[in-house]
């Protein structure tokens, strides 16, 4: 043996990726099946959830009716919601709305339409502004026969980025050039699914894409826990020392502090 070469020791081939498997065509197959068992059997859950939700989202909606600025509020204690409403002309127009609601496909839950009702306002004549994110089948499903219960191997392959179409709306403005969109337009990035600044809220709606994914954060997380970030239960606290800058504001800025709690100070 050369000197300085090492000696192979026994196993050294095993050693350097212990974790190696050798996957059988029949082992692939089953694992296959029982991912689809496992997306079916999650999606006739969600199916069968949003049903029985649905009663109980309408009589806590016939309920918030009566409180001054649920809606905004439960809105704003959102993180990611608020980043993208700083505007306080944003604030101000949503300060208006008395209503949100969530209408899902029934077939193909995951999908869905956002729905704001607004009240008689300064800014756009429009009772309700609305956001559908459509199903879209792929080519594929169109050769398919849906299941017993009405499943094809499209819905257990769902993408939402290939799968799901946004709307755009054009918002009636009162006044055209005080229109919110004009003022705070979406500005472009370097990145073409990214703009650099969002601008105002409401470009959401006269704008297909939906980068910051504002309607799933609407839809899966603020809807759904309305309440709890209506009360501040959830979103994070707002601190002391941006509570004494909010003093300073404008007159005409409207209040979107969570609502006070026998736990907190008064």
């Amino acid at each position: 043996m050369a000197k300085g070469t090492k000696r192979a020791s026994p196993g050294t081939e095993d050693e350097k990726n212990p974790l190696a498997v050798e996957l059988s065509e029949e082992d692939a197959t089953k694992l296959a099946a029982a991912r689809k068992d496992i997306q079916k059997t999650e999606l006739l859950l969600e199916r069968q959830a949003q049903k029985q939700l649905l009663p109980v989202y309408e009589k806590r909606r016939e309920i918030v009716k009566s409180i001054s600025k649920f809606w905004p509020v439960a809105l704003m204690n959102h993180g990611m919601f608020s980043f993208h409403v700083q505007h306080n002309a944003d604030q101000l127009a949503l300060s208006y709305l008395e209503d949100l609601w969530i209408a899902r496909d029934e077939k193909e839950p995951r999908c869905f339409t956002i729905e704001f009702h607004f009240k008689e306002n300064p800014h756009f004549t429009d009772k309700v502004l609305k956001k559908e994110y459509a199903y879209v089948p792929p080519p594929a499903a169109a050769n398919e026969t849906p299941d017993a219960d009405g499943i094809t191997e499209s819905m257990l392959d769902f993408s939402w980025e290939r799968d799901v179409k946004a709307s755009k709306i054009s918002i009636n403005w009162k006044d055209a050039e005080r229109a919110l969109t004009k003022q705070f337009p979406r500005e472009s990035g370097e990145e073409e699914d990214e703009p650099a600044d969002s601008g105002s809220f409401f470009n959401f709606f006269e704008h297909e894409e939906d980068p910051y994914e504002i309607g799933l954060n609407i839809a899966n997380e603020v809807f759904p826990e309305a309440i709890e970030y209506f009360l501040g239960e959830m979103g994070g606290e707002l601190d002391d020392e941006s509570d004494e800058d909010d003093d300073d504001d404008e007159a005409d800025e409207i209040d979107l502090e969570k609502p006070k709690t026998k736990k907190r100070k008064v």
